[in-house]
């Protein structure tokens, strides 16, 4: 454990602006999404944009492809979110379990086919790990995008699955705020859980 905070120590003397300003802007976003403001998803633009380079440099193409999805689901998110606004539409939903069955079978799906295509074509030396995260991301944001209650258990556990994967790629800080962001995800829960509970 002593090690474990030398390590984040050394990290913090050695991260680059591009880590610190994909981590600060990442934390804001995720704040705010959990606070269901809409500044989240221009923030998030920042974020995703510093991520895409530090994964890609890292090795981690699922996550780097990720961002890219992240980027065009920011700006449907926002869009949506103004939409739903505007309509008075209950904001927050909750998903049947047939609905959830259709997102597990997708992140399987996902996972296998991104998987492969890592461990065939690229170099990278997590294939199915980073492919399975990814594909748990990929769930999670098109349910955040939707105002689905359930997309903060996801986050949770993908963030929880992202701390050693990012602790094995010597991203320590990105370790600590995806530490953060688990903590977030679910006080974010709760809170949408409450706002859903009170529109029911």
């Amino acid at each position: 454990m002593q090690e474990f905070f030398q390590q984040i120590a050394r990290q913090f003397a050695q991260t680059s602006w591009l880590e610190w300003l994909g981590t600060l802007t990442g934390f804001l976003c995720v704040y705010l999404a959990a606070k269901q403001n809409i500044w989240n998803w221009p923030i998030s633009i920042i974020s995703v944009a510093s991520y895409a380079i530090l994964f890609y440099n890292a090795k981690l193409y699922g996550d780097t492809v990720l961002q890219f999805y992240f980027l065009s689901t920011a700006v449907y998110g926002w869009y949506y979110w103004i939409r739903r606004k505007e309509e008075k539409k209950k904001p927050i939903v909750k998903a049947s379990k047939g609905q959830l069955l259709l997102c597990l079978l997708a992140i399987l799906i996902l996972t296998l086919s991104i998987g492969y295509l890592l461990d065939s074509k690229t170099n990278s030396d997590v294939p199915y790990i980073d492919a399975f995260c990814t594909s748990v991301s990929f769930v999670a944001q098109f349910l955040m995008t939707r105002k689905v209650l359930q997309n903060w258990l996801l986050w949770v556990f993908v963030d929880i699955c992202y701390i050693p994967l990012y602790i094995h790629k010597d991203l320590m800080l990105t370790a600590v705020l995806y530490l953060v962001f688990t903590l977030i995800a679910w006080n974010g829960y709760r809170d949408w859980q409450k706002t859903y509970k009170n529109f029911a």
